[in-house]
């Protein structure tokens, strides 16, 4: 390629020694005075930190960083084109990279938080609600896949933002999808173990039925489990990949003994009659426990238990620096996750539906306060439904640190991009562990802060719930986005690519599914008779949070965030990319120069 550009491999390599020796900008400017002369346009790039002989002129003029996952031969190498060095132990491997994925997603557990939404629609709602949801969830998650195939880092969602926006909003749409991203991760923890504490509190109840479940016990217990969580996860990455593994054999433990034992206990229990719902019930009965219509119920309760459940996949993305052969592994446990979680879920919702009381709303308004524990307790009795509960609780800690993880290291990826407050504090990683540990804590105080809204009771927990959705999908809906319209020509699929035909059309259906998702979930309960204490705070929450970010970054972060920010010496960045990526960022200067000159 180089003898095309009239530059052989020595003297761009000499120009590159050349230029890390220079310590004047006179220097740099007769290199790149001389480069020319050869056709070969190298400017000198400062924005987002990319140097001269990394990068490349995008189909729209502006400096880009040459990645090129499909043709890397290691993951260290495509990890420097992106323009990071490893800093990171590579311990999990493609099935603990899903067990990531699958273990955040956690079925019963999350299904158990979230079925009495679902069943205000009645079984239809829950059932086909699911199996609508989790299918054109599939069609998010393979756009994701292709890009985390093509940009395998832990901070994929921002930085492939900056890769493909416009130069003069780049730096503040990445900036703003970066404070999402990582807002919506924070929100997901809060979620998933607010859950756990009431699953927790539920079990108290069950054993004494007196017992007084206050706002301030459920922080308590929320708090416990959050710290509880840092402290585990807080250990090297080797042990964090094991406890993957743990979890997905404790998840599907629990998925198989329901199916054996719920069905076992309907049909000795005397309460139920020991008589299953009916196929008529379970895949056609419709309810309306609300005041919309009846389709758009079906859709804001009936698709929410998927659309919460099958979430936090973008996990994947952020643990791609210590995932082995990340270009493969990250899609296909981003993938596998949802189409598992997919079809396994709507089994449990059939399940259920099937061994539940008929009359929706004993489920819906427990004195447990969760439908599941009142299906156990029908089904089951005591003794078994406390089995269940705590099976639950377990599966449910195993999501809570799982989540930690992928959120700490979101949470470190954007300070190594300076791109929260205290940067230079939360970016450092343990040399003895090789574990983000600053980033970890930084997270959990930060899923601490958000959670207090617990405190504001039932409605306040609720808008956590649905901001942990949001922001996830006003995150993601940018950079599918952005690659398939401005970024479209400078999009370098990895392996992982369905194809010129198939990818757009799952990407764009992937776009229209992410949109709806954001205004449905801003939607209250009930259409009429709307109070401060029933008002879905999403519609102020996930907008305000993102107008938030844009005036931080304008007034004040700015100066510190300038994209993606490479942490590779010159050296290193030659060292690890290898002569055969010099030489093609090279050539594509070169013809890029010509092109221009034409």
């Amino acid at each position: 390629m180089l003898k095309d550009s009239g530059l052989s491999t020595q003297q761009g390599h000499e120009m590159m020694r050349h230029i890390n020796s220079s310590s004047s900008s006179k220097d740099i400017d007769k290199v790149t005075h001389n480069a020319s002369k050869v056709d070969v346009q190298v400017g000198n790039v400062s924005e987002g930190h990319m140097n001269t002989l990394r990068s490349i002129t995008s189909a729209h003029g502006a400096p880009i960083r040459f990645v090129d996952a499909k043709s890397a031969t290691s993951d260290q190498q495509v990890l420097a084109e992106i323009g990071y060095k490893e800093e990171l132990r590579r311990e999990f491997s493609t099935v603990q990279i899903f067990g990531v994925a699958f273990s955040i997603m956690g079925l019963l557990p999350s299904i158990a938080s979230t079925m009495d939404g679902g069943l205000s629609a009645g079984p239809v709602g829950l059932n086909w609600g699911w199996f609508v949801g989790g299918g054109l969830i599939l069609t998010i998650g393979i756009a994701l896949a292709e890009i985390s195939s093509s940009m395998p880092t832990a901070g994929a969602v921002y930085v492939s933002c900056y890769q493909w926006a416009p130069q003069r909003v780049r730096k503040c749409i990445s900036y703003s999808v970066g404070f999402l991203d990582t807002l919506s991760l924070s929100a997901s923890v809060c979620s998933i173990v607010y859950g756990l504490a009431q699953q927790i509190l539920s079990a108290v109840v069950v054993t004494n039925p007196d017992f007084n479940v206050t706002n301030g016990i459920t922080y308590g217990v929320f708090a416990a489990c959050i710290v509880s969580m840092g402290l585990l996860t807080s250990l090297a990455s080797k042990f964090s990949s094991k406890l993957q593994t743990f979890s997905i054999v404790a998840n599907c433990f629990l998925i198989i003994l329901f199916f054996i034992v719920l069905p076992i206990g309907v049909s000795r229990s005397d309460k139920l009659d020991r008589k299953f719902n009916d196929g008529k019930f379970i895949f056609g009965n419709s309810e309306n426990l609300s005041d919309w219509n009846t389709g758009w119920n079906w859709c804001i309760s009936g698709m929410t238990p998927a659309i919460w459940t099958i979430g936090a996949y973008d996990s994947c993305v952020h643990m791609a620096e210590e995932a082995r052969d990340a270009v493969r592994a990250v899609p296909i446990g981003i993938v596998g996750s949802i189409a598992s979680c997919w079809i396994l879920g709507w089994l449990i919702c059939i399940v259920l539906l099937a061994c539940m009381d008929s009359d929706i709303n004993n489920i819906v308004n427990s004195a447990y306060g969760q439908g599941i524990t009142q299906v156990f307790y029908d089904a089951l009795g005591k003794r078994w439904t406390l089995t269940f509960l705590s099976l639950i609780i377990v599966c449910q800690f195993l999501m809570g640190a799982s989540t930690v993880i992928a959120n700490s290291r979101q949470f470190w990826a954007f300070a190594r991009d300076d791109g929260i407050p205290f940067s230079n504090f939360f970016k450092k990683v343990s040399g003895r562990v090789a574990v983000p540990i600053r980033a970890v804590w930084g997270s959990c105080l930060l899923s601490l802060a958000l959670g207090l809204l617990c405190l504001a009771g039932e409605t306040a927990a609720d808008a956590l719930f649905s901001l942990s959705i949001a922001g996830m999908y006003m995150a993601l809906i940018f950079p599918i986005t952005l690659r398939l319209t401005y970024g479209r020509k400078d999009f370098r699929p990895g392996p992982f690519y369905l194809g010129d035909i198939w990818s757009p059309i799952v990407n764009w259906v992937a776009v229209f599914y992410q949109a709806f998702i954001i205004v449905m979930v801003m939607f209250p309960s009930q259409q009429h008779g709307t109070t401060p204490d029933t008002m879905n705070y999403t519609v102020v929450i996930g907008p305000g949070f993102w107008v938030l970010s844009l005036c931080y970054y304008f007034v004040w972060q700015r100066k510190f965030y300038q994209g993606p920010k490479s942490n590779l010496t010159d050296e290193e960045y030659e060292q690890y990319v290898g002569e055969d990526v010099i030489d093609a960022i090279i050539s594509s200067n070169a013809q890029h120069k010509s092109e221009r000159l034409a």
